[in-house]
């Protein structure tokens, strides 16, 4: 099904050779030596850095649009504010899909609904109110064009099937780009992931992606690198396939994605009424890849990521046909990773029978409520019932014009006879705040993450429900056979899909087009919970660290470090949602960290350190030069795996952190997190211990003058030891923010010069 080539290739004009063949036809070491210039990302990236494009050199990026939606724009555009914006200086679209149900804490969703319909009309953007679309969906119909390169605060920002090279990354970056500075990143890494073949009845776009998914995210086969499909088996997927495998593409924890473009990609363009964004995009007849995907499409299945990550893949049919060894391997796992908490994880208790039967089958979001695959759901489920016992089963079109389209073809119509609730544009489901399932349920959804308390459950307060990702064809035979887990492979509907058609007046009766039509004099509107970020100090001489939790689990998400679902609501108030952070990984650690923090607080107004940390020294014989501060710190073997939220390092920084120490960062995006908020990356392969303290000597000259190690004593229980942190390159602007304490802190001495 999936072929794995961990090595250079070579595409000469249609096909995959070896350096050793490529030499065999005469092709000359000067023109191998420059084929990485032959790919679709390098023509897409070269175009927008603004200085020469290199493989492995430096690349400063600046984007055609930008996109966030209501738990980030808030915190982004106060940020610009205070580093001196005057009007948004590209496309900037607002949506409001997350926090679209103003559920939660009075007021506070909707004032921040306003705020974002203010910042558009005095900065120039573009706002999308609740319920009209999903981030991405929007972006796809309205904003995406062939060759361009957008920027999200959302970590499945990606757009590649249209064309568009698309990356999704925390709050700080968008800020950059409103201050006309640049995205800095190395010149990635380019895999092609080779399609043949043609999938089979049944299969469906989330099939294909968690089949690459399982296939590569364990080996970190494209970590941090630009996935760029190919092949003859592109021009059998209909266009919103394309559309359903590309955006799990973040699940890889790959950097981007781009996608070969052929009559359907510009047979989209047509449709949205933008044929003018639409042109071929193909490789050059030479191109060189870092390593391959093959992907044969004919062997693709229905499959299955089973809790508490995507990329726990199954083949569906064997988890049915062998449901008791499959599944009770995965509780064990799952209570292994709970440990002796307050609660026990089950899967086994849902084989009744011999069947797996599941509590809830959701269809949503950007990955899930596409038009394609919510005909095919009502094809599969028209004339038949979800039955009236405990399963239940919601779909959510990811936006207006599609719903209305759904309902002039009948599909909602034939979704709600069957039983199905039918609601409206909403990301909810995808992040814990919509349809959350009832203690120890089960439940199915095409959505794009299946991580711990995605469903909305709090293992902490002793509620665990579990997602299971399927794709929305066998999540549809499943509720037609009343929640018995049923693939769709082969089954008996009419997969036919009347063609898309699209009403752009849907939008512009209630959207805001503010691009090009900021006005200056406008007021922003502040709800109560709108506040601003605390100060924060610049990195003193030298560094004491207190950590403040150690978490020895394979991989560590940002789920795990601030939660999502109900917590969305407070990301305006930077001090509120700190309470948040890792309360169900480590719940001690937000007392911890202000312990440190009032240590930190006694030596500002000291102006010597506290006598704790004074004798503590003294007694490891550290003879400390210049000035010291104190900050708490997180170990974490993995840290970083999942969404793009800035919130994950920043809700550690107002709590006095200054730094992570890390076997391995899971993302780039959660790296550049840290650095924006003036949090050190470090990098170590000892083990540490809560309530460790590390002293690092001119930590801040070490920073500006770019060493890759530091010499740190590691303190504990008053013995003392020699350890090396390491340090992967920073860029310039990077060790300068590091240096100021923040990125704010660095845009104001910026502004002051």
């Amino acid at each position: 099904m999936i072929k794995l080539i961990d090595s250079g290739v070579y595409y000469y004009n249609g096909e995959f050779v070896s350096e050793g063949e490529m030499t065999k036809r005469g092709i000359g070491k000067d023109i191998l030596t420059s084929a990485y210039k032959g790919t679709m990302a390098y023509g897409i990236l070269s175009a927008h850095n603004t200085v020469d494009t290199v493989k492995g050199g430096d690349m400063r990026i600046r984007f055609d649009a930008m996109a966030s939606h209501d738990i980030t724009y808030v915190g982004i555009i106060q940020t610009a504010k205070a580093s001196g914006l005057e009007r948004f200086p590209i496309p900037y679209v607002l949506t409001n899909c997350h926090n679209s149900l103003c559920a939660v804490g009075g007021t506070i969703n909707e004032d921040d609904h306003v705020f974002g319909l203010s910042a558009a009309k005095k900065y120039g953007g573009i706002y999308v109110p609740p319920h009209q679309a999903v981030i991405h969906t929007f972006m796809r119909e309205n904003m995406s064009g062939v060759g361009k390169m957008i920027l999200g605060s959302d970590s499945h920002t990606r757009y590649g099937a249209l064309g568009t090279m698309a990356v999704g990354e925390g709050g700080p970056e968008l800020v950059k780009q409103l201050l006309k500075r640049t995205y800095d990143i190395k010149y990635p890494d380019v895999i092609a992931i080779r399609l043949s073949g043609k999938v089979r009845k049944g299969v469906g776009p989330q099939d294909v992606a968690l089949a690459i998914i399982g296939a590569v995210f364990k080996k970190g086969f494209v970590k941090n690198k630009v996935m760029e499909f190919v092949g003859d088996g592109i021009k059998a997927l209909p266009i919103e396939f394309r559309n359903g495998i590309d955006v799990m593409t973040t699940e890889t924890t790959c950097l981007s994605s781009i996608w070969a473009t052929d009559h359907e990609v510009k047979g989209y363009y047509a449709t949205h009424g933008r044929l003018d964004a639409y042109r071929e995009l193909k490789p050059e007849p030479i191109a060189y890849y870092d390593g391959m995907v093959d992907v044969d499409l004919n062997k693709v299945e229905p499959m299955i990521a089973l809790p508490f990550h995507p990329s726990n893949v199954y083949k569906l049919q064997d988890v049915i046909d062998s449901p008791y060894d499959i599944l009770s391997a995965v509780e064990k796992e799952g209570n292994a990773h709970f440990g002796s908490g307050k609660v026990k994880f089950n899967l086994v208790d849902k084989i009744k029978n011999g069947k797996v039967y599941v509590e809830q089958g959701i269809i949503a979001g950007c990955a899930g409520g596409t038009y394609d695959n919510v005909i095919a759901a009502a094809n599969i489920l028209k004339d038949g019932s979800i039955g009236s016992g405990v399963f239940t089963m919601s779909v959510y079109p990811s936006s207006q014009p599609i719903y209305y389209d759904l309902l002039k073809k009948g599909a909602i119509g034939d979704l709600m006879k069957a039983g199905v609730t039918v609601k409206t544009a909403f990301c909810g489901p995808c992040f814990g705040a919509g349809d959350v399932p009832a203690n120890n349920a089960l439940s199915i959804r095409h959505t794009t993450r299946n991580f711990e308390s995605r469903e909305g459950s709090k293992p902490g307060n002793g509620q665990i429900a579990s997602v299971a990702l399927m794709d929305a064809r066998s999540i549809a035979m499943t509720a037609k056979n009343g929640g018995a887990l049923t693939s769709a492979l082969n089954a008996d509907y009419d997969d036919t899909v009347a063609p898309f058609e699209f009403d752009k007046s849907i939008y512009e009766k209630r959207c805001y087009y503010g691009w090009e039509k900021a006005d200056g004099g406008a007021e922003l509107t502040y709800g109560p919970n709108i506040c601003d970020w605390p100060k924060v100090i610049a990195l003193t001489d030298n560094l004491i660290v207190k950590l403040a939790a150690v978490i020895n689990d394979p991989v560590t998400t940002t789920d795990e470090l601030i939660p999502s679902g109900e917590t969305s609501s407070y990301r305006s108030n930077p001090m509120k949602l700190a309470e948040f952070a890792l309360s169900r990984k480590e719940p001690r650690y937000v007392g911890r960290a202000k312990e440190i923090a009032d240590s930190e607080k006694e030596r500002q107004t000291a102006g010597t350190l506290p006598k704790e940390y004074a004798d503590m020294l003294e007694k490891a014989g550290i003879d400390v030069k210049g000035t010291v501060s104190i900050g708490s710190g997180v170990y974490a073997v993995k840290p970083g795996d999942g969404s793009a939220r800035e919130q994950a390092a920043s809700c550690q920084r107002v709590l006095g952190g200054v730094c992570n120490i890390a076997r391995e960062y899971a993302t780039k995006r959660y790296r550049s997190n840290l650095i924006n908020w003036g949090m050190i990356p470090f990098l170590s392969d000892d083990a540490f211990e809560d309530g460790d303290v590390i002293y690092v000597e001119n930590v801040r000259k070490g920073i500006l003058e770019g060493d890759g190690e530091f010499s740190a004593k590691l303190i504990r229980e008053g013995a003392s030891f020699d350890i090396t942190l390491r340090l992967d390159r920073l860029t310039a602007d990077e060790k300068d923010i590091i240096s100021k304490g923040c990125l704010i802190n660095y845009y104001k001495s910026e502004m002051e010069k």
